[in-house]
């Protein structure tokens, strides 16, 4: 079955001030899905839009592997104190039973998880950095420039993961 989840994230911050670091959304991601390929539940699964696969981290038993997953749409909405990311996954689910707890696979994982990564450039440092928010982390977080301090943005709440169908 094909099935899609909607992401949503939005940070708030001094997103255009006057030490404007261009804080801009990478086009990937990390979601937990069931992997119906390696029979493993709750994998986190890497995701680049643009990519018609993704790649399931699997377990030690097995080594990283395509998997049938995409980024369907990747939209954001920048205005001055915020942004905000929606990015829409496909991917591909089938029924199984995981081949080393037993439990059954689920459309989405009991504890769906996603990281979401961004990028940005120091005007003081002249130099690039990368920082990611994600579902389990305590909120706020500030994040701040790896090069100089500046308070980049600040993630209030967890990013939103729902199954559209």
């Amino acid at each position: 079955m094909l099935r899609s989840v909607e992401i949503t994230a939005e940070l708030t911050g001094p997103l255009r001030d006057e030490r404007f670091h261009n804080l801009h959304w990478q086009k990937r991601l990390e979601l937990s899905l069931d992997c119906f390929i390696c029979g493993r539940g709750r994998r986190t699964t890497a995701l680049q839009y643009g990519l018609e696969h993704a790649l399931c981290s699997a377990d030690d038993a097995s080594p990283e592997h395509p998997t049938a997953a995409r980024i369907a749409a990747f939209d954001v909405t920048d205005e001055r104190e915020r942004t905000v990311l929606r990015a829409v996954v496909d991917y591909w689910w089938a029924p199984f039973r995981d081949a080393k707890d037993n439990h059954a696979a689920t459309a989405l994982s009991h504890t769906p998880w996603v990281r979401l990564h961004l990028g940005y450039y120091c005007p003081q440092a002249r130099q690039s950095g990368t920082l990611s928010i994600q579902t389990n982390m305590v909120r706020p977080v500030r994040d701040t420039c790896g090069h100089c301090d500046h308070l980049l943005a600040t993630s209030k709440d967890a990013p939103a993961i729902r199954i559209l169908n």
